[in-house]
């Protein structure tokens, strides 16, 4: 035998420690010259490894890969160690040789990655954000096809120039349309054709805190000449009467002129509700929560309440905003009605619980928006500023004031009763609010 074949270690193929990894470290000796294929001085294989195996049979703790069997390395650590993937097999230090179950085996075909876990939780909130996106864009759509618009802010000569801050004229009109004859006698409305102004309010939203001021449906003013809305052509002269008169000779153009120039202040937007809206409104949030004082039992209106905190129906809160001959100052007092249950419907309508929910959400927009009436300038991001800033009144965000009174049973020359106001109050309230600056809290 061929002393080059004899390898330390006992045998001729290497049976100690030094061939099968067990601790030997002895390299082999060189082949003569010309024998060895590899080249003068060559060892006939390659270097030992770590741990004392030789590749590819390697049998000790301290094998290298691509042959060790995990001990040369740290537990675990890819590509060939224990319990890691791509190819751990769970133990520690496991056989790094095989790739563990269900694992991707690089370029083998067919095979298929594990899908990070990051990228399936970003396509998931992706597609709710763009499911969202979608459905919000559909809703300001739809809603916005239901706005009613009347160019009710004509230009005429002599119109108050814009002031600062923004000036809403909210009209809650007896309008009976869309009620049937049940609904007029169930709600005690009457049965008139028409439409009549039932309750008038400004609102100014500005950098002062924002004011919501009522105007007595029989202010005694000035209304503007206009035309004659019947149909017979004429002008009709400027006469002093009721400001409601304005709103039932020539709708919401007339009163807003008339409120313009009696003010001189400029209207920016216009809202006008009917009954049913407003009954459609309050029932759509699942009626409304109010306290009330004292006892209330008005046969004109149908109103049958007890004194105590309890949630009015759209037909209850219908007849407790209109009632007032319970009310000591008669319309007055039924205008702090108004500003109070108004508050409290835009809070209730503005509050999470209604506005995130698609059951009360959807059919309060399509109530309120059904039977509204805009300006050709307003918009759903106006009235939902309009909103707001109501809803803010009542939260202490501004005020609730009544147009300045002088004299509240001035008789007119015909000798009915109407509402005087104070001028010199009256006109720094109208002053403020065109200047926008901070408005004199008045009764």
């Amino acid at each position: 035998m061929n002393t080059w074949q004899e390898r330390p270690g006992g045998g001729a193929y290497g049976r100690g420690d030094a061939a099968r990894g067990q601790g030997g470290t002895a390299a082999e000796p060189p082949l003569p010259p010309e024998l060895n294929p590899r080249g003068t001085g060559v060892p006939l294989s390659r270097p030992a490894h770590p741990g004392g195996g030789q590749p590819p049979y390697g049998n000790g703790g301290g094998g290298q890969p691509p042959y060790g069997n995990g001990g040369g390395q740290p537990p675990g650590q890819p590509p060939y160690g224990g319990g890691q993937p791509p190819y751990g097999g769970g133990g520690d230090g496991g056989d790094g040789q095989r790739p563990g179950p269900g694992a991707a085996r690089p370029g083998v075909p067919g095979a298929r990655p594990r899908r990070s876990r990051k990228k399936v939780v970003g396509y998931s909130v992706l597609g709710l954000v763009l499911a969202l996106l979608v459905t919000m864009i559909g809703t300001y759509f739809w809603a916005d096809g239901k706005l009613h618009h009347e160019n009710v802010l004509a230009d005429y000569p002599g119109r108050p120039a814009a002031g600062k801050g923004t000036n809403w004229l909210i009209v809650g009109s007896d309008s009976r349309a869309g009620l049937t004859s049940a609904d007029e006698q169930d709600l005690h409305t009457g049965s008139a054709e028409g439409k009549r102004s039932d309750s008038m309010m400004i609102l100014h939203i500005g950098d002062h805190g924002n004011t919501l001021m009522s105007i007595p449906r029989d202010s005694w003013v000035q209304i503007p000449a206009h035309q004659d809305t019947a149909g017979s052509g004429k002008t009709v002269p400027a006469a002093t009467r009721k400001i409601n008169a304005a709103f039932a000779a020539g709708g919401g153009r007339l009163l807003v002129q008339t409120v313009e120039t009696n003010m001189n202040l400029r209207i920016d937007h216009y809202a006008e509700i009917g009954f049913s809206g407003f009954v459609g409104l309050v029932d759509a949030v699942g009626g409304v929560e109010m306290t009330i004082d004292q006892p209330i039992k008005d046969k004109d209106s149908g109103l049958d309440l007890q004194a105590g905190t309890q949630t009015l129906s759209g037909k209850q809160a219908l007849a407790f905003v209109r009632q007032r001959h319970q009310m000591a100052d008669q319309d007055l007092g039924r205008m702090r009605n108004q500003q109070k249950f108004l508050g409290a419907l835009a809070k209730q309508a503005a509050s999470p619980t209604t506005l995130l929910n698609p059951f009360t959400f959807y059919p309060l927009v399509s109530a309120g928006l059904d039977t509204v009436i805009v300006d050709d300038d307003a918009g759903l991001t106006d009235l939902g500023s309009m909103f707001l800033a109501m809803k803010g009144v009542t939260g202490g965000a501004g005020q609730t004031i009544t147009v300045p009174i002088g004299n509240a049973d001035y008789r007119t020359p015909t000798g009915e009763s109407a509402v005087k106001w104070d001028p010199e109050k009256s006109k720094a309230v109208f002053e403020a609010m065109r200047n926008d600056t901070a408005v004199p809290a008045v009764k």
